[in-house]
C-alpha cells in the first residue's frame, strides 16, 4: 500500500489476515484482491510476517461527531439512523450516511435498549472462550500476592480448564493458553476474548485493533481471535457462567497454601467434579460430550511464552524470585 510515494508496512492485523486466508487455501492473487494489496506485498509478508509497522490511520469526517452520537444513544436508545443524520447535519456534519451507518452497525447503539438475545451452539472444536477472574490474594510471609484464575472452555462440550496465576501479563496469558491446549490435547479454530489489553488495544464500534503480541502468538497456531462487543457479556456467556460456577462450587471453604497448591486442587476439582457433572444446559457430562470434539493438533514448535525477569545474585550465592531463594554458582555473585 503506497502513500505519497512511500511504502508503508502493514499492521499486525493485516499480516494476520494474510496468513489466515493463505491457510484457508486462497491464492496470492485472491488474497491481494480481497485485502487491496499488491501481490508482491502479499508474498513478502507470507515469507517475513515479522516485518511490520503501524499503518497511518485515516481521519473520518464523522470522528468529531462520534461523541455526539454516543451521547444521543445514551439518552435515546434505538433512535433511527435517518434521525441521527438530520441531527448531525444541524451541527455541521457534511459527510455521507454510509460511514455513519457503519459506526451504528455494531448494534450496541441502534439496539442499546434491547436485552433479549439468542443462545447459539458452536460446532464441535470450532470455538473456545477465555476469561479471567480475581480471587483475592495469597499470603507469603509478610507479602500478599493477588490471585487470578485463567479459565477457558470448549464451547460445544463445555469442558473447562482453569489455572491460577499471580499475574495477567502478556506472557502469562500465552503460557496459560498453551497449558490449556495441552490439557485439551488440541486447539480451536476461534478464540473468543473480551477487551482485555493483552488481547485488544483499541476498538471503535466493530473495528478492533488486536494486541500485536497476541496476534504474533496466535498466527503460527492458526487460531482466529474474536473480541466481544463492549458490555455484551452474553457473547462469551459460556465462560462467564463457568467462572461463576468456579466461584460457587470450587472456591468456598478452601484452604490454599500457595500457587502450586491452588493449581493442584483446581485440577482435581476439574477432573472429579466440573467436567464429569451433568451440565445444566447440554444435559450431558462435558467429558462425554468432548468425545465428539476434534481439535487441531498442536504444532511441533510452540511459541516462546515464558515470563522472564532480571534478579541480583547475593553474597550467599542465591537469588530471590517470587519470594523463594535459589542457589547460583559463585561466579554469579554481584551480577
Amino acid at each position: 500500500m503506497h502513500m505519497q510515494g512511500r511504502l508503508f508496512m502493514l499492521e499486525r492485523r493485516i499480516v494476520f489476515e494474510i496468513h489466515r486466508l493463505k491457510d484457508m487455501g486462497f491464492s496470492i492473487r485472491q488474497i491481494a484482491r480481497d485485502l487491496g494489496l499488491g501481490r508482491r506485498t502479499v508474498v513478502k509478508y507470507i515469507s517475513h510476517p515479522e516485518k511490520t509497522m503501524r499503518q497511518r490511520k485515516r481521519k473520518s469526517k464523522l470522528d468529531p461527531y462520534k461523541p455526539v452520537i454516543d451521547k444521543l444513544f445514551e439518552e435515546h436508545p434505538g433512535t433511527p439512523g435517518t434521525v441521527v443524520l438530520n441531527h448531525l447535519r444541524k451541527q455541521g456534519y457534511n459527510g455521507g450516511i454510509t460511514i455513519m451507518r457503519e459506526y451504528l452497525a455494531d448494534g450496541t447503539r441502534l439496539n442499546k435498549g434491547a436485552r433479549a438475545f439468542i443462545r447459539f451452539e458452536s460446532l464441535p472444536g470450532h470455538q473456545m472462550q477465555v476469561d479471567w477472574g480475581h480471587f483475592g490474594s495469597l499470603d507469603y510471609g509478610n507479602t500478599k500476592r493477588k490471585l487470578y484464575a485463567f479459565a477457558i472452555t470448549e464451547s460445544y462440550s463445555r469442558i473447562l480448564y482453569v489455572e491460577f496465576t499471580h499475574s495477567q501479563k502478556q506472557a502469562v496469558l500465552h503460557q496459560c493458553l498453551l497449558n490449556a491446549f495441552a490439557y485439551f490435547n488440541g486447539m480451536p479454530g476461534e478464540l473468543v476474548v473480551d477487551n482485555m489489553l493483552t488481547a485488544v488495544t483499541e476498538r471503535d464500534g466493530r473495528a478492533v485493533r488486536f494486541n500485536s503480541a497476541f496476534l504474533d502468538f496466535l498466527r503460527p497456531l492458526k487460531i482466529n481471535p474474536y473480541a466481544c462487543n463492549v458490555r455484551q457479556p452474553q457473547e462469551k456467556g459460556k465462560i462467564e457462567r463457568s467462572v461463576k460456577y468456579l466461584r460457587q462450587n470450587f472456591w468456598p471453604l478452601r484452604e490454599i497454601k500457595n500457587l502450586f497448591d491452588a493449581n493442584t486442587q483446581v485440577r482435581k476439582w476439574l477432573d472429579e467434579t466440573a467436567n464429569v457433572r451433568i451440565h445444566g444446559t447440554t444435559g450431558e457430562k462435558p467429558v462425554d460430550r468432548f468425545l465428539n470434539v476434534k481439535l487441531k493438533p498442536l504444532p511441533e514448535n510452540l511459541p516462546e511464552s515464558r515470563d522472564t525477569v532480571s534478579v541480583n545474585a547475593h553474597k550467599d550465592f542465591s537469588v530471590r524470585y517470587d519470594n523463594n531463594f535459589y542457589t547460583v554458582p559463585p561466579w554469579a555473585v554481584g551480577n
